[in-house]
Formats: structure tokens, C-alpha cells, sequence
């Protein structure tokens, strides 16, 4: 009996560390990290909105993150690569006390001869409230690549992505 009794209680304990998130701590940006679940619309630069959901993607994942170089003005803005909706990977300049970021003609590092510029970027905490009805932050950026030819043609000057922060729950997916 003792011999299960120990074995039980090993087993809880390996169980119980196992399941302990690892935070994400002594970086620049680490407010402003994470993934985020979002949909994009077309918008002319007046504001009107001309396409919802152009793509008919509903939703789909970015990443912000810190960039390698770890100091507080600078961090990376990607799509998740998983070809839902354009394959970018940018830097971009941040601000972790006003919770803002933007780009210019920042390098797409995802392919060559594209750029992005990035614009009215905000994070706001806890200014979302998920699916499940759970409060999380929200994100709200416009977004241009130079390569793309919809914007070229005319049918939108950019696209406005907005969502909120990535719970992982199947009721806010």
C-alpha cells in the first residue's frame, strides 16, 4: 500500500509541474507579445469599410513578438505562416508605454520585394471580450503590402485587422 501511495503522489507531482505555464518575462515588449485571433476587412483611407472578410478567412492567427534585439521601440508583427492569409513577417517600431506600434515600408522577411506598412496600431487590455464571454486584450492595426494588387486596383487602400488575444479555449476559436 505504501508502495502505491508513493507512486500515486510521484506521479501527482510530475503532473502538477508539467502543467505550469512558463511566463514570458524579462523581454521589452512582453506586454505586447503574444498570438492573437483576427479577421481583417478592406477599408478605404477615409475609414469606410469596403469589404468584409474579403478573403472569407473569418478569422485567423498573427504573432507579435519581441525582436531579437530585446529593447523597448522595436518588435516583430508575423502572420502565423499558415497560409490563411498573407505571408509576412515585419518589424515594427513600438511603444510599450502608450501600448502602440507602426511601420513604414518595413521589410517583409517572409519573401523578397514586398514591404509593409503598418498603421494605428494599439493593444488595449482587457478591451476585448471573447466568444466565451471572457475579457481578454485587444488589438486594432491597418496594414499595407506594397505587392498587393487589390490595393493597386483600387478595391481598398488597406486592411483593418482587429481581434483579441488567443485564449486556446474551442468556445472563443
Amino acid at each position: 500500500m505504501k508502495k502505491i501511495f508513493t507512486i500515486l503522489t510521484a506521479a501527482l507531482a510530475i503532473f502538477a509541474v508539467s502543467c505550469q505555464k512558463d511566463p514570458v518575462e524579462n523581454t521589452a515588449c512582453v506586454d505586447m507579445a503574444g498570438e492573437w485571433y483576427v479577421t481583417c476587412d478592406g477599408f478605404y483611407n477615409d475609414g469606410s469599410e469596403v469589404w468584409e472578410d474579403p478573403f472569407g478567412l473569418e478569422h485567423f492567427i498573427i504573432l507579435t513578438a519581441n525582436s531579437a534585439a530585446n529593447v523597448a521601440t522595436e518588435m516583430i508583427l508575423a502572420d502565423k505562416n499558415d497560409g490563411s492569409f498573407w505571408d509576412f513577417r515585419c518589424k515594427i517600431a513600438a511603444n510599450p508605454s502608450a501600448m502602440t506600434f507602426s511601420a513604414t515600408d518595413s521589410e517583409n522577411f517572409s519573401y523578397e520585394d514586398c514591404t509593409v506598412t503598418v498603421t494605428g496600431g494599439k493593444i488595449v487590455k482587457n478591451g476585448a471580450t471573447t466568444p466565451s464571454g471572457q475579457p481578454a486584450d485587444y488589438i486594432e492595426f491597418h496594414i499595407l503590402f506594397s505587392d498587393d494588387p487589390y490595393a493597386a486596383a483600387g478595391y481598398w487602400d488597406d486592411f483593418y485587422v482587429h481581434g483579441f488575444r488567443y485564449t486556446g479555449l474551442v468556445a472563443d476559436d
